[in-house]
């Protein structure tokens, strides 16, 4: 099974749409709130790229935020990645 982390902050409602079309799928996944660690949320813009929440790894690569999760899962993407 895949290891399945978001990254998110408060407030943010893609963190909020994220974290619930995970839910709907049964995807168990970590959260981790940076929303009070100002050094963490620089070391993950250093390691992703992106300065924006929600981010969602799968298996220690980058996913993507809601837009690239909703996508993945639209087109099957999402079950490929969960089922490796």
């Amino acid at each position: 099974m895949s290891q399945v982390t978001v990254y998110s902050t408060d407030p943010c409602p893609y963190c909020t749409r994220v974290k619930a079309l995970l839910g709907s799928r049964g995807v168990a996944y970590e959260e981790i709130n940076l929303a009070r660690d100002p050094t963490g949320r620089v070391e993950l813009a250093q390691r992703t790229g992106m300065m924006t929440f929600p981010q969602v790894i799968v298996d220690g690569q980058l996913l993507g935020g809601f837009t690239e999760v909703q996508a993945a899962a639209e087109s099957g993407r999402l079950d490929e990645l969960l089922a490796a």
